[in-house]
């Protein structure tokens, strides 16, 4: 046998055994598949009288704003197919043109669109809720600046890519303290690739958030802002619908063959901002902004089970309050957090981890101090990497 038919059968074998672990890791996703349904079907129902749970997706690109193949048609489709109540565009600014204008804004089908755009100062990169005319021009203006002009305007400012901001005492609405996209990057492309090669037809949103970390420096950064003021954490998935290949295809979007990797209907299915509104309030733009800027929302990382029906409250004997609200600290203040399966609860005062329970579905928590109090939910039981990585992260309740 000639020598390069010998090394040729000897890097197919190498190749051969290198599959070995991805293949088992197949069967890791369905056994992990059939565990979150065996969770979903023990699921407990927590119902509360004062607000009702919407759930939606925060930082989503087009082909609006560049850097996205994305469509509409597309994004209503994966909007609908996933029950979403609310979808926050943020496409990219453009100096001559008001993007926000161009995409999509108000209700379609059961969804409501919030027309935002992503912005970059001299400075720092924001999601601007909703978007403005002049977003364009904002890359030579500074942070406080840009501030200043759209809160005059009645509209939020959430720090994008915080590991990359620079002022942190300007007067922002909140943080994306983790992002799919972000996150993505950090895969390592290797083990990525023949997870997909393998996996990803079958278990797509799984092959994702096997490579999920909890986002501890944002999430640090996040605890030492609200020590001193009140802010809110979302997630964004910034989705742009732009990672694949085609074989043959026109300016139309025709392609003959077509494989697309971050489709809308599956980004979305893997991470939500679940937002709190009052009973006798209806889901519109100004109620949803609204509740954003209160901090009456919480990450759900929903591929593992439906987060629906989380809450996290403070009473004592005069009153009774939700995420981002204040209560006065007193002899009998508690706080109550209860997920709609058994899980382990982890309470944080002011980023230090205070108390934490396992196996349950609610905990109590007897607050002694002053101080900003939240909470994050594990489900140890499916194994890693969800024993570190948060299925439920929550807003603050401040202890005054």
């Amino acid at each position: 046998m000639r020598l390069w038919k010998k090394i040729s059968l000897v890097l197919l074998a190498v190749f051969l055994l290198a599959q070995i672990p991805f293949i088992y890791n197949r069967y890791q996703f369905g056994q992990l598949h059939d565990k979150i349904a065996n969770l979903q079907s023990q699921r407990i129902e927590n119902s509360n009288q004062n607000f009702k749970d919407y759930k939606g997706i925060i930082h989503v690109h087009t082909s609006i704003g560049g850097h996205s193949t994305g469509n509409f048609d597309e994004l209503i489709d994966g909007a609908a197919k996933n029950n979403l109540d609310f979808v926050v565009m943020t496409e990219h600014t453009a100096p001559l043109y008001d993007t926000s204008a161009l995409t999509l804004k108000g209700a379609i089908g059961d969804t409501l669109f919030v027309n935002g755009q992503e912005v970059e100062t001299s400075t720092d990169r924001f999601l601007l809720l909703d978007g403005s005319p002049d977003a364009g021009k904002m890359n030579r203006v500074a942070a406080d600046d840009f501030l200043d002009t759209i809160h005059h305007q009645n509209k939020l400012a959430f720090i994008a890519y915080p590991e990359k901001h620079q002022d942190w005492n300007s007067n922002f609405d909140g943080i994306e303290v983790f992002s799919l996209n972000t996150n993505a990057k950090k895969m390592n492309p290797f083990f990525v690739f023949f997870d997909a090669l393998w996996s990803y037809y079958s278990y797509p949103e799984l092959v994702l958030a096997k490579y999920f970390q909890r986002p501890d420096a944002n999430l640090q950064k996040f605890d030492e802002v609200t020590r001193n003021r009140r802010s809110t954490l979302i997630a964004g998935t910034d989705a742009h619908s732009n990672i694949g290949f085609h074989l043959l295809g026109d300016d139309a979007g025709n392609k003959i063959i077509n494989l697309k990797i971050d489709r809308y209907e599956t980004i979305f299915r893997v991470m939500r901002n679940h937002v709190r509104l009052e009973t006798n309030q209806t889901l519109t733009q100004e109620t949803l902004l609204q509740a954003l800027k209160n901090g009456r929302t919480f990450i759900g990382l929903d591929v593992l089970g439906d987060t629906n029906g989380f809450n996290f409250t403070a009473e004592n004997a005069k009153e009774s309050k939700t995420m981002g609200d204040e209560i006065a600290l007193g002899d009998n203040t508690n706080l109550k957090v209860s997920a709609p399966q058994n899980a382990r609860f982890v309470i944080f005062k002011n980023g230090e981890k205070v108390g934490e329970e396992s196996g349950v579905a609610q905990i109590g928590f007897p607050v002694k101090e002053k101080g900003t109090y939240r909470a994050e939910v594990y489900l140890d039981s499916l194994g890693a990497p969800f024993d570190k990585m948060p299925w439920i992260i929550s807003n603050p309740i401040y202890v005054k």
